[in-house]
């Protein structure tokens, strides 16, 4: 579940690797089990990266009266509603500064073919569109917020180095890791509940509280960053200082915000990280070029 850049683990199914099945089985269970938590006058969206696209995965999602926003490859054809032939995906949004929403009947061959509603977007500085399926009709639906699936990789980081050390588990029994998962669950839920309601409550709101001729108000661009420090991060340090100064433990609580209607600017790679891994490598390179030297002559 996503809220205010955070992901909080809600369901989950661990299992062995490199063993051979299907995932199907797996999701449709969870997604079922999840499905009578969510209060019937919520619009849930469920949103999912291209890799994961499955047709069964979207009409499981629309059974449970949820809305898929799942992205998919641009391999493929389309035919936009009143059309009367197939053309590529990659036709309808084909350059940098282009949109298109609307009606369609998705991929060309019969047993994969899906009526549903597609928005697509292609936005600098992405390498590709954003092409995303959904039940919702047009007008309803707003692309960006298919921005907000970038929370669930906060979520990763929260969940292993950024906070619960979750890749330092040495468990190989499934069931024992699982159990592990209930508890970094309901820790998360504490940490993000507490940190959100800071960021909620707080007195001082960044640019909105300074005068308007201020140098930060004139200088700032749409590329500036809108949250400085996770909610996680912020729930986190409250409840470390409350315990380090004997202090009752905050509970914090969820404040509703509203979903985003513009998506922010992503910035440029500056190709640093490039050069600096570059350099790694060629130093690496001499170094064990001179090991063998050392080796040689003793």
């Amino acid at each position: 579940m996503l809220y205010r850049g955070c992901a909080i683990p809600v369901a989950w199914k661990i299992v062995r690797s490199n063993e051979p099945g299907s995932w199907e089985p797996y999701w449709t269970e969870l997604l079922s089990h999840l499905a009578p938590a969510a209060p019937p006058d919520w619009m849930v969206i469920v949103l999912a990266d291209r890799g994961l696209y499955a047709k069964w995965l979207y009409e499981q999602i629309v059974s449970l009266k949820w809305h898929p926003f799942l992205r998919i490859n641009r391999t493929g054809k389309v035919r936009p509603v009143g059309e009367s032939g197939f053309r590529w995906l990659s036709s309808v949004v084909p350059q940098v500064g282009t949109m298109w929403s609307g009606a369609v009947d998705c991929f060309a061959e019969a047993t994969c073919r899906l009526p549903c509603t597609r928005l697509s977007r292609w936005d600098e500085p992405y390498t590709e569109a954003w092409l995303i399926v959904t039940d919702l009709a047009p007008e309803a639906a707003n692309i960006v917020w298919y921005s907000m699936r970038n929370w669930i990789e906060c979520g990763f980081k929260d969940t292993k180095r950024g906070g619960w050390q979750w890749h330092q588990t040495k468990m190989k029994d499934p069931e024992r890791a699982a159990r592990l998962w209930v508890a970094i669950a309901v820790a998360t839920l504490w940490v993000v509940s507490v940190g959100g309601q800071a960021e909620a409550t707080q007195t001082c709101s960044g640019l909105e509280a300074l005068p308007e001729q201020h140098i930060a108000r004139r200088t700032t661009t749409k590329r500036s960053r809108l949250r400085l420090s996770s909610c996680f991060g912020q729930g986190l340090r409250l409840i470390l200082v409350a315990l380090l100064q004997h202090e009752v433990c905050p509970v914090g609580r969820f404040l509703a915000q509203p979903w985003p209607s513009e998506l922010t600017p992503r910035k440029k790679p500056n190709g640093k990280g490039k050069e600096k891994k570059k350099k790694s490598r060629g130093q690496k390179q001499r170094w064990r070029q001179s090991r063998r030297a050392s080796k040689a002559a003793a």
